[in-house]
């Protein structure tokens, strides 16, 4: 009992009192004790009074006096309780009478308790104050059940025990009958619950569960559903048993949960890692997992595993012409098609394998994406080569038909590399490092073809690298050089000119340009290479002008790329004047195929350039996409014509006639003629006869450094000694006579 006045910690500081008594002594004296006693009482003569006043205001207790005239105290609070809102406030029925109906019919009418009227008023202090503790504490456990129930439902959780050798022995929560999809007034027994899972499951399920009674031990199981209504669900269940006082097992409580997001969202984030997100396909990690099971179960069973590489040819041109959407478009089909050329399963994960039988490895075959275009087929079990060739064909047979695209037919092909366990590589870097030689190599081949991978393509590809490793650095260490080939005035016998050609001097070997310069403008280094030979030719023709006072070009080959560059005429210009020469002494050529391949391009480059008086050569002429029109239009001050006309000249009439042509159609555009590739003194004649003057060739000479040229000009043409200078000055001079 506390003492009196004292309130609990938990109480407010004056609880508010209702004292309803029909009495006005008894209401008088009771509540002159009460707030003595530290109550706040509201005093109300009469049941009905009492339920007016509560309209207004709540009190914290209710002391109502059980025999009142007209609406007693039973039917006030009756009456009270019927109230929403009022269900749980504490009613203390105040009866004189202290037999055991009037305090049964005080409990039926919803009285929280009772008090016979004395005049001990500590005593009801205590009543009361005890009254409005149970209370506050009914009301916190009603609210932590009503969070709790709330919380269940939001993680979609319920609880459920099980209980042995008694009538009602599995019960569900009302939260719990949710997860099932039932209602909290539908009863659901365990038969009820086995009979929405899946037979396979359920069977596994109750295996399970016999194991867990019998070894008293946690349950923690996934339980897969089918609710009423047909929706597939995944429900977690947890259980601990409960012992009774003799420590026997009583039963199992514990709780289930609706867990079908999160394993979705599992699901998810497995397929994620696994598998490709635009074709569905394996991914490079799968396909790692998937080839190193392969390789150790060829290992055990003493077989082989075949490697496919699959790489489209010129993908890049549709996925620049039709827009990226279209090449995804084009890459799930080309997976879709790859998918029907093997025998292809989605379910092996890492983990999945080891209970799946002796010939398990053969469910890992597959096809995956490995980046961009790339695919890889996995064989994990081929007798030789030729089962590998025979996959590889349905493959490139499946990509033959047309598909199509964003509204546009386009056909594909694929260049495939092959690789087999254990003769081409140990593991899957080495399958994978070879069958992409061997793909190269059909690259490098023409395309839409497959090749097994060989030694000897691995040794190619190898000096393929180091080549281009060493062309990286041969800028560095100074081992380009330029060889300068003359351009001869046969009519003058002199030098009017020279072609920089660029060669490779690695070591003591001087490597041709058609093996490094195709290699350079396959990796971008022709751009670097090609500034340096801008300065050093006008390097060059600085020194020649000082020592022999040359005042002609020195021809320097760009790519067409260099022509796109808006710093061009500006790098050009720093070239010549870093050593002090005019701008023609840089003429500038570009083969006629590299020309017309990107003409809108480097048309203003071409005007820029003819402004400050660097001329401009069309090389190869005749031998391209040949267009009168640009001749007439672009700036262009001089064609070579090709060596495959010249080689023929003599022997054939029809190469007399193109050469002809070619000069009488410069002549009229007012454009330099040079014929290159003269090797005999045959050809030169009749060049000189169709009144073509200006040659280059080998019949004069080779390229050359330039001190050996500069001693070839020494002792060969201002000597006038070479067999060439002879024929052509009887040449010219029968010509002369016949004008006479």
């Amino acid at each position: 009992m506390l003492p009196t006045g004292q309130a609990l910690d938990d109480l407010p500081p004056r609880p508010r009192v209702l004292l309803v008594d029909d009495d006005e002594v008894n209401l008088l004296l009771t509540a002159a004790a009460l707030r003595e006693r530290g109550f706040e009482v509201t005093e109300a003569p009469s049941g009905s009074e009492a339920l007016g006043l509560l309209s207004t205001r709540t009190p914290d207790v209710v002391v109502l006096d059980a025999l009142m005239p007209e609406l007693d105290g039973f039917e006030t609070c009756s009456l009270l309780r019927a109230t929403p809102g009022f269900e749980s406030l504490p009613v203390l029925m105040l009866t004189g009478l202290d037999d055991e109906a009037s305090i049964n019919r005080a409990y039926q009418a919803g009285a929280t308790d009772f008090f016979v009227k004395s005049p001990q008023w500590s005593l009801l202090d205590g009543r009361l104050r005890y009254l409005l503790r149970s209370s506050r504490t009914r009301l916190e456990l009603e609210r932590s059940k009503a969070k709790l129930a709330r919380a269940q439902d939001l993680a979609r959780m319920g609880s459920f025990e099980w209980w042995r050798d008694t009538a009602a022995s599995f019960a569900i929560s009302a939260e719990g009958l949710r997860v099932f999809g039932r209602g909290p007034q539908d009863r659901l027994d365990f038969i009820g619950v086995m009979r929405m899972v899946p037979s396979d499951d359920r069977h596994v399920f109750l295996r399970l569960l016999r194991d867990v009674i019998a070894h008293t031990s946690v349950l923690v199981t996934d339980l897969p559903l089918i609710l009423p209504d047909g929706r597939q669900r995944v429900v977690h269940i947890e259980a601990e048993p409960e012992f009774s006082e003799q420590g026997a097992v009583s039963g199992y409580t514990g709780i289930l949960q609706d867990v079908t997001d999160r394993r979705q969202a599992e699901d998810r984030i497995r397929q994620l890692a696994h598998f490709d997100a635009l074709t569905g396909l394996p991914n490079r990690r799968q396909l790692i997992y998937r080839v190193e099971r392969a390789i150790e179960s060829a290992r055990r069973g003493g077989h082989e595993v075949g490697l496919l590489l699959i790489d489209l040819d010129r993908f890049k041109v549709i996925n620049d012409t039709l827009g990226h959407a279209a090449g995804d478009e084009l890459l799930v089909e080309v997976g879709r098609r790859l998918r029907s050329c093997v025998r292809h399963s989605d379910q092996i994960l890492e983990g999945v394998l080891d209970g799946m039988g002796n010939r398990s490895h053969r469910g890992l075959e597959a096809v995956g994406r490995l980046g961009g275009d790339e695919f890889v087929a996995l064989l994990p079990e081929v007798a030789d080569e030729r089962d590998a060739e025979r996959v590889a064909q349905r493959v490139l047979d499946a990509l033959r038909e047309p598909i199509f695209v964003g509204g546009q037919e386009c056909f594909v092909t694929a260049s495939v590399g092959i690789a087999l366990y254990p003769r081409d590589g140990q593991t899957m870097a080495d399958l994978l490092r070879n069958s992409d030689v061997a793909m190269y190599a059909v690259k490098s081949q023409g395309r839409n073809a497959s090749a097994v991978y060989s030694p000897q393509l691995a040794g190619h590809g190898k000096q393929k690298l180091e080549l281009e490793s060493a062309l990286h650095k041969a800028l560095e260490r100074n081992e380009i050089v330029l060889h300068y080939q003359p351009k001869i005035d046969v009519r003058a016998a002199r030098m009017v000119g020279a072609e920089a050609l660029m060669r490779w001097q690695r070591g003591n070997v001087l490597v041709p340009p058609a093996d490094f310069i195709p290699l350079a403008e396959e990796t971008g280094l022709i751009v670097p290479l090609s500034e340096w030979a801008l300065k050093e030719a006008a390097r060059q023709a600085k020194l020649w002008s000082l020592q022999f006072g040359f005042s002609d070009s020195i021809a320097v080959n760009l790519p067409s790329r260099l022509f796109e560059r808006t710093d061009l005429v500006e790098h050009i210009h720093q070239c010549v004047s870093a050593y002090g020469v005019p701008h023609r002494s840089i003429q500038l050529e570009i083969t006629e195929n590299n020309l017309m391949k990107d003409l809108q391009n480097v048309i203003p480059s071409l005007h820029r350039l003819n402004e400050v008086g660097v001329e401009i050569s069309i090389d190869d002429f005749g031998t391209g996409y040949s267009s009168l029109a640009y001749l007439t239009t672009l700036p262009i001050s001089e064609v070579k014509v090709d060596r495959t006309f010249v080689r023929d000249l003599g022997i054939t009439p029809q190469s007399s006639a193109v050469v002809t042509a070619i000069i009488a159609l410069a002549r009229a555009l007012g454009l330099r003629v040079i014929a290159e590739g003269v090797e005999t003194l045959r050809q030169m004649e009749v060049l000189h006869r169709l009144g073509c003057s200006l040659m280059q060739g080998f019949l004069f000479s080779k390229p050359l450094p330039a001190d050996e040229l500069e001693r070839w000009i020494a002792q060969t043409v201002l000597p006038r000694k070479a067999p060439w200078i002879t024929q052509a000055d009887g040449a010219s001079d029968i010509a002369s006579r016949g004008q006479r």
